[in-house]
Protein backbone atom coordinates (compact mmCIF):
# COMPACT_ATOMS: atom_id res chain seq x y z
CA UNK A 1 0.00 0.00 0.00
CA UNK A 2 1.27 3.48 -0.92
CA UNK A 3 0.02 6.10 1.55
CA UNK A 4 -0.21 9.51 -0.08
CA UNK A 5 -1.62 11.57 2.78
CA UNK A 6 -4.26 11.33 5.48
CA UNK A 7 -7.08 11.28 2.97
CA UNK A 8 -6.03 9.09 0.06
CA UNK A 9 -4.07 5.91 -0.34
CA UNK A 10 -3.21 3.58 -3.20
CA UNK A 11 -3.69 -0.16 -2.80
CA UNK A 12 -1.49 -2.14 -5.16
CA UNK A 13 -3.18 -5.37 -6.21
CA UNK A 14 -1.28 -8.25 -7.80
CA UNK A 15 -3.39 -10.57 -9.98
CA UNK A 16 -2.72 -13.42 -12.35
CA UNK A 17 -3.43 -12.98 -16.03
CA UNK A 18 -6.52 -15.03 -16.60
CA UNK A 19 -5.54 -18.23 -18.39
CA UNK A 20 -2.33 -16.85 -19.86
CA UNK A 21 1.31 -17.59 -19.21
CA UNK A 22 2.26 -13.93 -19.01
CA UNK A 23 2.88 -14.01 -15.28
CA UNK A 24 1.39 -11.70 -12.67
CA UNK A 25 -0.20 -8.41 -13.59
CA UNK A 26 -0.79 -5.39 -11.42
CA UNK A 27 -3.55 -2.93 -10.79
CA UNK A 28 -3.99 0.17 -8.64
CA UNK A 29 -7.10 0.95 -6.60
CA UNK A 30 -7.49 4.34 -4.93
CA UNK A 31 -9.35 4.73 -1.63
CA UNK A 32 -9.81 7.55 0.80
CA UNK A 33 -9.32 7.10 4.54
CA UNK A 34 -12.92 5.95 5.05
CA UNK A 35 -12.54 3.19 2.51
CA UNK A 36 -14.66 4.89 -0.15
CA UNK A 37 -13.63 3.54 -3.54
CA UNK A 38 -12.38 6.29 -5.86
CA UNK A 39 -11.09 4.55 -8.98
CA UNK A 40 -9.59 1.22 -9.97
CA UNK A 41 -7.02 0.76 -12.70
CA UNK A 42 -7.10 -2.69 -14.26
CA UNK A 43 -4.06 -4.56 -15.56
CA UNK A 44 -4.19 -3.30 -19.14
CA UNK A 45 -4.70 0.24 -17.93
CA UNK A 46 -1.86 -0.11 -15.44
CA UNK A 47 0.50 -0.87 -18.30
CA UNK A 48 -0.54 2.33 -20.11
CA UNK A 49 0.69 5.82 -19.29
CA UNK A 50 -1.28 7.14 -16.31
CA UNK A 51 -1.85 10.90 -16.59
CA UNK A 52 -3.36 12.97 -13.77
CA UNK A 53 -5.06 16.29 -14.52
CA UNK A 54 -6.85 18.69 -12.14
CA UNK A 55 -10.49 17.73 -11.63
CA UNK A 56 -11.92 21.24 -11.76
CA UNK A 57 -11.25 24.89 -12.43
CA UNK A 58 -9.26 26.65 -15.11
CA UNK A 59 -6.36 24.20 -14.92
CA UNK A 60 -8.78 21.39 -15.75
CA UNK A 61 -10.35 23.18 -18.71
CA UNK A 62 -7.08 24.28 -20.27
CA UNK A 63 -5.43 20.89 -19.70
CA UNK A 64 -8.24 19.03 -21.46
CA UNK A 65 -8.22 21.58 -24.27
CA UNK A 66 -4.49 21.12 -24.89
CA UNK A 67 -4.72 17.32 -24.71
CA UNK A 68 -7.46 17.34 -27.35
CA UNK A 69 -5.48 19.72 -29.57
CA UNK A 70 -2.52 17.36 -29.27
CA UNK A 71 -4.69 14.64 -30.83
CA UNK A 72 -5.70 12.78 -27.67
CA UNK A 73 -9.38 11.93 -27.88
CA UNK A 74 -10.55 11.51 -24.28
CA UNK A 75 -13.43 9.08 -23.76
CA UNK A 76 -15.74 8.78 -20.76
CA UNK A 77 -14.47 12.03 -19.31
CA UNK A 78 -16.81 14.53 -17.76
CA UNK A 79 -17.35 16.95 -14.93
CA UNK A 80 -18.16 14.21 -12.40
CA UNK A 81 -15.78 11.53 -13.71
CA UNK A 82 -12.67 10.40 -11.87
CA UNK A 83 -11.23 8.33 -14.68
CA UNK A 84 -11.17 8.32 -18.49
CA UNK A 85 -9.29 6.66 -21.32
CA UNK A 86 -7.78 8.03 -24.50
CA UNK A 87 -9.25 6.41 -27.60
CA UNK A 88 -6.23 6.69 -29.86
CA UNK A 89 -3.41 6.04 -27.44
CA UNK A 90 -2.38 3.91 -24.50
CA UNK A 91 -3.06 6.64 -21.96
CA UNK A 92 -5.31 6.57 -18.90
CA UNK A 93 -6.47 9.93 -17.53
CA UNK A 94 -7.32 10.47 -13.86
CA UNK A 95 -9.10 13.60 -12.60
CA UNK A 96 -7.68 14.53 -9.19
CA UNK A 97 -7.36 17.54 -6.92
CA UNK A 98 -4.53 19.74 -8.19
CA UNK A 99 -2.91 19.76 -4.73
CA UNK A 100 -2.86 15.92 -4.61
CA UNK A 101 -1.29 15.39 -8.02
CA UNK A 102 2.29 16.08 -6.88
CA UNK A 103 2.05 13.34 -4.24
CA UNK A 104 0.51 10.88 -6.69
CA UNK A 105 3.37 11.47 -9.12
CA UNK A 106 6.04 11.30 -6.42
CA UNK A 107 4.68 8.01 -5.05
CA UNK A 108 4.43 6.45 -8.51
CA UNK A 109 0.63 6.07 -8.45
CA UNK A 110 0.54 8.00 -11.73
CA UNK A 111 3.27 8.48 -14.32
CA UNK A 112 2.64 12.10 -15.30
CA UNK A 113 0.71 14.95 -13.74
CA UNK A 114 -0.40 18.43 -14.76
CA UNK A 115 -0.64 20.86 -11.86
CA UNK A 116 0.46 24.30 -10.70
CA UNK A 117 4.16 24.89 -10.11
CA UNK A 118 3.25 26.65 -6.87
CA UNK A 119 1.89 23.33 -5.58
CA UNK A 120 5.09 21.56 -6.60
CA UNK A 121 7.14 24.10 -4.64
CA UNK A 122 4.81 23.95 -1.64
CA UNK A 123 5.02 20.15 -1.47
CA UNK A 124 8.82 20.15 -1.29
CA UNK A 125 8.81 16.80 -3.11
CA UNK A 126 11.58 15.95 -5.57
CA UNK A 127 9.85 15.53 -8.93
CA UNK A 128 11.02 16.07 -12.51
CA UNK A 129 9.47 18.88 -14.58
CA UNK A 130 8.86 17.77 -18.16
CA UNK A 131 7.65 21.13 -19.47
CA UNK A 132 5.98 24.45 -18.70
CA UNK A 133 2.41 24.47 -20.01
CA UNK A 134 2.15 28.21 -20.64
CA UNK A 135 -1.18 28.82 -18.89
CA UNK A 136 -2.38 29.40 -15.34
CA UNK A 137 0.28 32.06 -14.86
CA UNK A 138 0.31 33.72 -11.45
CA UNK A 139 2.66 34.62 -8.62
CA UNK A 140 2.78 33.86 -4.92
CA UNK A 141 3.02 37.25 -3.25
CA UNK A 142 3.16 38.86 0.17
CA UNK A 143 0.40 41.45 0.51
CA UNK A 144 -0.33 43.90 3.31
CA UNK A 145 -3.24 46.23 4.13
CA UNK A 146 -2.93 49.73 2.73
CA UNK A 147 -1.77 52.38 5.15
CA UNK A 148 0.00 50.02 7.56
CA UNK A 149 3.47 51.40 6.86
CA UNK A 150 4.84 48.16 5.44
CA UNK A 151 6.50 48.86 2.09
CA UNK A 152 8.97 45.95 2.09
CA UNK A 153 9.65 42.70 3.95
CA UNK A 154 12.10 44.57 6.17
CA UNK A 155 9.14 46.59 7.50
CA UNK A 156 7.17 43.53 8.67
CA UNK A 157 7.35 43.44 12.50
CA UNK A 158 8.44 40.23 14.19
CA UNK A 159 5.48 38.38 15.64
CA UNK A 160 3.16 39.37 12.78
CA UNK A 161 0.48 36.85 11.82
CA UNK A 162 0.52 35.71 8.19
CA UNK A 163 -2.54 33.97 6.71
CA UNK A 164 -1.89 31.66 3.74
CA UNK A 165 -2.72 28.43 1.98
CA UNK A 166 1.00 27.92 1.39
CA UNK A 167 2.48 27.51 4.89
CA UNK A 168 5.69 25.74 3.85
CA UNK A 169 6.77 28.30 1.29
CA UNK A 170 5.71 31.13 3.58
CA UNK A 171 7.77 29.86 6.51
CA UNK A 172 10.82 29.32 4.30
CA UNK A 173 10.55 32.78 2.78
CA UNK A 174 10.27 34.69 6.06
CA UNK A 175 12.98 32.58 7.68
CA UNK A 176 15.34 33.32 4.76
CA UNK A 177 14.57 37.01 5.23
CA UNK A 178 15.30 36.86 8.96
CA UNK A 179 11.71 37.47 10.05
CA UNK A 180 9.98 35.68 12.93
CA UNK A 181 6.30 35.49 12.03
CA UNK A 182 3.37 33.30 12.99
CA UNK A 183 1.91 31.45 10.00
CA UNK A 184 -1.81 30.67 10.09
CA UNK A 185 -2.91 28.11 7.51
CA UNK A 186 -6.26 28.70 5.85
CA UNK A 187 -8.02 26.96 2.97
CA UNK A 188 -9.01 30.06 0.99
CA UNK A 189 -10.14 33.70 0.95
CA UNK A 190 -6.89 34.91 2.52
CA UNK A 191 -7.60 38.46 1.37
CA UNK A 192 -10.35 38.98 3.96
CA UNK A 193 -8.33 37.84 7.00
CA UNK A 194 -6.60 41.18 7.75
CA UNK A 195 -9.97 42.95 7.82
CA UNK A 196 -11.38 40.31 10.17
CA UNK A 197 -8.45 40.71 12.55
CA UNK A 198 -7.30 37.15 11.89
CA UNK A 199 -3.98 38.15 10.31
CA UNK A 200 -1.70 41.17 9.86
CA UNK A 201 -0.74 40.28 6.28
CA UNK A 202 -1.23 37.47 3.75
CA UNK A 203 0.65 35.30 1.29
CA UNK A 204 -1.55 34.38 -1.65
CA UNK A 205 -1.61 33.69 -5.38
CA UNK A 206 -2.00 36.83 -7.48
CA UNK A 207 -2.90 36.98 -11.15
CA UNK A 208 -4.13 40.43 -12.16
CA UNK A 209 -4.07 41.93 -8.67
CA UNK A 210 -7.68 43.10 -8.88
CA UNK A 211 -8.77 41.04 -5.86
CA UNK A 212 -6.07 42.64 -3.73
CA UNK A 213 -7.12 46.14 -4.81
CA UNK A 214 -10.77 45.37 -4.06
CA UNK A 215 -9.77 44.40 -0.52
CA UNK A 216 -7.39 47.36 -0.07
CA UNK A 217 -4.25 45.21 -0.07
CA UNK A 218 -1.01 45.72 -1.93
CA UNK A 219 1.94 43.52 -2.80
CA UNK A 220 5.29 44.11 -1.17
CA UNK A 221 7.19 40.99 -2.31
CA UNK A 222 6.96 38.04 -4.69
CA UNK A 223 7.89 34.63 -3.32
CA UNK A 224 7.60 32.61 -6.54
CA UNK A 225 6.29 32.72 -10.12
CA UNK A 226 3.94 29.92 -11.13
CA UNK A 227 2.15 28.38 -14.09
CA UNK A 228 0.78 24.98 -15.02
CA UNK A 229 3.53 22.38 -15.42
CA UNK A 230 3.78 18.75 -16.50
CA UNK A 231 5.71 16.65 -14.01
CA UNK A 232 6.85 13.07 -13.53
CA UNK A 233 8.94 11.25 -10.96
CA UNK A 234 12.66 10.76 -11.40
CA UNK A 235 12.08 7.03 -10.97
CA UNK A 236 9.58 6.98 -13.84
CA UNK A 237 12.19 8.56 -16.10
CA UNK A 238 14.30 5.45 -15.62
CA UNK A 239 11.59 2.99 -16.71
CA UNK A 240 10.48 1.64 -20.09
CA UNK A 241 7.74 4.29 -20.12
CA UNK A 242 10.20 7.15 -20.51
CA UNK A 243 9.99 7.23 -24.31
CA UNK A 244 6.18 7.28 -24.26
CA UNK A 245 6.15 10.05 -21.65
CA UNK A 246 8.57 12.15 -23.68
CA UNK A 247 6.43 11.60 -26.79
CA UNK A 248 3.38 12.85 -24.88
CA UNK A 249 5.32 15.88 -23.67
CA UNK A 250 6.46 16.57 -27.25
CA UNK A 251 2.87 16.41 -28.53
CA UNK A 252 1.74 18.92 -25.92
CA UNK A 253 4.76 21.13 -26.55
CA UNK A 254 3.81 21.25 -30.25
CA UNK A 255 0.40 22.67 -29.29
CA UNK A 256 1.91 25.25 -26.93
CA UNK A 257 4.47 26.37 -29.52
CA UNK A 258 1.76 26.76 -32.19
CA UNK A 259 -0.41 29.09 -30.11
CA UNK A 260 1.68 32.17 -30.77
CA UNK A 261 2.06 31.46 -34.50
CA UNK A 262 0.00 31.84 -37.67
CA UNK A 263 0.39 30.34 -41.15
CA UNK A 264 0.48 33.02 -43.86
CA UNK A 265 0.00 32.40 -47.58
CA UNK A 266 0.24 35.03 -50.31
CA UNK A 267 0.92 35.55 -54.00
CA UNK A 268 3.88 37.90 -54.45
CA UNK A 269 6.04 39.29 -57.23
CA UNK A 270 9.28 37.41 -57.81
CA UNK A 271 11.13 40.72 -57.76
CA UNK A 272 10.07 41.33 -54.13
CA UNK A 273 11.22 37.96 -52.67
CA UNK A 274 14.52 39.24 -51.30
CA UNK A 275 12.81 42.07 -49.42
CA UNK A 276 10.06 39.74 -48.14
CA UNK A 277 12.67 37.44 -46.64
CA UNK A 278 13.89 40.31 -44.45
CA UNK A 279 10.60 40.55 -42.53
CA UNK A 280 9.17 37.04 -43.07
CA UNK A 281 12.06 34.71 -42.25
CA UNK A 282 9.75 31.84 -41.20
CA UNK A 283 11.27 28.80 -39.53
CA UNK A 284 13.80 27.90 -42.22
CA UNK A 285 12.78 30.60 -44.69
CA UNK A 286 9.50 31.02 -46.59
CA UNK A 287 8.35 28.20 -48.86
CA UNK A 288 8.20 29.46 -52.44
CA UNK A 289 6.02 27.73 -55.06
CA UNK A 290 5.54 28.42 -58.73
CA UNK A 291 2.11 29.37 -60.04
CA UNK A 292 1.02 27.64 -63.24
CA UNK A 293 1.15 29.98 -66.20
CA UNK A 294 2.96 32.78 -64.36
CA UNK A 295 6.65 33.55 -64.29
CA UNK A 296 6.42 36.93 -62.56
CA UNK A 297 4.44 35.80 -59.51
CA UNK A 298 5.00 32.99 -56.97
CA UNK A 299 3.12 31.76 -53.93
CA UNK A 300 4.78 31.92 -50.52
CA UNK A 301 3.85 30.00 -47.36
CA UNK A 302 5.43 31.06 -44.09
CA UNK A 303 5.00 30.72 -40.33
CA UNK A 304 4.65 34.12 -38.66
CA UNK A 305 4.54 35.27 -35.05
CA UNK A 306 0.96 36.20 -34.18
CA UNK A 307 2.13 39.58 -32.89
CA UNK A 308 3.69 40.42 -36.27
CA UNK A 309 0.72 39.56 -38.50
CA UNK A 310 -0.67 43.11 -38.74
CA UNK A 311 2.68 44.63 -39.67
CA UNK A 312 3.56 41.82 -42.10
CA UNK A 313 0.27 42.05 -44.01
CA UNK A 314 0.69 45.81 -44.44
CA UNK A 315 4.22 45.38 -45.78
CA UNK A 316 3.09 42.67 -48.20
CA UNK A 317 0.29 44.87 -49.51
CA UNK A 318 2.72 47.72 -50.10
CA UNK A 319 4.84 45.31 -52.15
CA UNK A 320 1.86 44.40 -54.30
CA UNK A 321 1.01 41.02 -52.73
CA UNK A 322 -2.47 39.56 -53.27
CA UNK A 323 -4.55 36.58 -52.14
CA UNK A 324 -3.23 36.85 -48.59
CA UNK A 325 -4.59 34.13 -46.32
CA UNK A 326 -3.87 33.71 -42.60
CA UNK A 327 -4.86 30.55 -40.73
CA UNK A 328 -4.24 29.29 -37.17
CA UNK A 329 -1.85 26.40 -36.54
CA UNK A 330 -2.92 23.46 -34.37
CA UNK A 331 0.53 21.99 -33.79
CA UNK A 332 4.17 22.72 -34.61
CA UNK A 333 6.28 19.57 -34.35
CA UNK A 334 10.01 20.27 -34.49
Amino acid sequence: MLTLDNNICVLEIVTWNGGTLGGPGRGHTLFNSTGYHLVELQQGEWMSIKLAVPNKGRLNERSIEILKQAGLEIEDGGERKLYATVKNGEISVMFLRAQDIVRFVHKGAVDIGITGYDLVLESGLDVHKLLDMGFGRCRLSVAVPEGKGMDAIADVPDGSIVATSFPNMTRRFFKENGKKVEVTEISGAAEVTPHLGVADLIVDLVSSGSTLKTNHLREIATIAESQAVMITSKEAMCTEKREEMEELALAIRSVIDARGKRYLMADVKVSTLDEIRTFLPGIAGPTVMNIVGRTDIVAIHVVVDKSKIYESVNKLKRLGASGILIVPIDRMVP
